[in-house]
């Protein structure tokens, strides 16, 4: 009589053998997997537990945003403005000397060629309104920003009277 293939003790010791080799094979990748998942979880914790990159305050300054975006209304066309290079504040000395240096150190990139529609030095039909308004108005306006000109012409650290005695600089230059 002829005996069926499930009764042959070769096919049943190979189907043994098959189905070790795959149990452990899948035991062996598992075991390797987790000792990965094990040491890079204990080295990174390790790693980082003392890292001044990783403090709350080095990450907040990592995505802090690069710059500001000023919308302006009823504006004819949009005008790109470069934000003025970082300059140090201008001297305290004072008076005339103050405000010039702090004008040719920032406020002269736009002024003195009216760039992006900045009220020319010196012009006194374009001044004569604005001043006419006062110089509380002109102050505000350079130090808060008007149009498409940054808050004290794009350098924060410029000291308010610095700011001023720019704006008086500008004035006196129209007399």
């Amino acid at each position: 009589t002829m005996s069926s293939n499930s009764d042959d003790p070769k096919i049943a010791h190979t189907i043994k053998n098959a189905v070790t080799v795959f149990a452990a094979s899948i035991g062996l990748v598992l075991i390797i997997f987790m000792l990965a998942q094990y040491a890079v979880g204990a080295y990174s914790t390790r790693a980082r537990q003392n890292d001044a990159a990783m403090s709350p305050s080095a990450i907040a300054e990592r995505l802090k945003p690069v710059g500001d975006v000023q919308v302006i209304a009823n504006a004819a066309a949009p005008v790109a403005v470069a934000a003025a290079p970082p300059v140090a504040a201008a001297p305290a000395t004072g008076g005339a000397d103050q405000g010039q240096s702090t004008y040719e150190a920032v406020c002269s990139a736009c002024h003195a060629g009216g760039v992006a529609g900045a009220p020319k030095t010196g012009d006194k039909a374009i001044w004569s309104p604005r001043i006419a308004l006062g110089k509380d108005v002109l102050y505000a306006s350079a130090l808060k920003g008007k149009g498409v000109m940054p808050a004290k012409g794009g350098n924060p650290g410029i000291a308010d009277d610095a700011v001023k005695a720019a704006v008086d600089y500008l004035v006196a230059q129209v007399k």
